[in-house]
């Protein structure tokens, strides 16, 4: 039987520990290496076979250097392409969507720590599909993209809760323009869904 190689860059102990326990156990799954920095996943992807790396975005405080980390290691995989799924408790679109620009192929939040095993054998495999973790965000920010610059600016402030006239204030425009622009919005996104 042919084992999948997994590298895990973790940097909580506890986090580590459990995973890379759990995905001992399984037949199919050869546990490379558990990282705790940037650096050593990055040395240990330079000198080892890996087929699988789960990613924690933030290995040093909130640096988001896991992402730093995916990259390089994608960039030294070279003709055998890595596949990096992202395993974090970061919700933030932002994130998310630099995730996958950067190169992973899943993103994956702890609380769904029961499906990773399942996501590496899918992305092992070359199914995977996008986890719902990231799917839902992934969706809101594709229909977002229907706005303009300043219209998304509006939108997010008043998704932060902010009133038209506390809008106009912060964007010095007028409250008539703000109305104006979330009208537009609204039309833009007759489907899209506030959380």
């Amino acid at each position: 039987m042919e084992r999948i190689r997994v590298m895990l860059v973790e940097d909580d102990p506890f986090w580590r520990d459990h995973i890379s326990s759990d995905l001992s156990d399984e037949p199919d799954i050869e546990m490379i290496a558990a990282c705790a920095t940037k650096e050593e996943a990055v040395e240990t992807a330079a000198k080892s076979r890996i087929d699988i790396v789960l990613m924690d975005i933030n290995l040093t405080g909130n640096n988001l250097d896991g992402l730093e980390a995916a990259e390089l290691i994608l960039r030294l995989s070279g003709n055998e392409p890595v596949k990096i799924i992202m395993l974090t408790s970061i919700t933030e679109a932002e994130v998310v969507m630099k995730s996958f620009r950067l190169g992973a192929l899943n993103y994956i939040n702890k609380s769904s720590y029961q499906d990773i095993v399942h996501a590496i054998r899918e992305a092992h495999h070359g199914r995977a599909a996008i986890h719902s973790d990231a799917a839902r965000i992934m969706r809101s920010e594709v229909q977002l993209m229907e706005l303009t610059p300043m219209e998304r600016e509006v939108f997010d402030l008043r998704k932060n809760g902010l009133s038209k006239r506390e809008i106009s204030e912060k964007l010095h425009k007028s409250t008539n323009t703000i109305k104006s622009q979330l009208r537009s919005i609204k039309n833009k996104l007759t489907h899209f869904k506030m959380d």
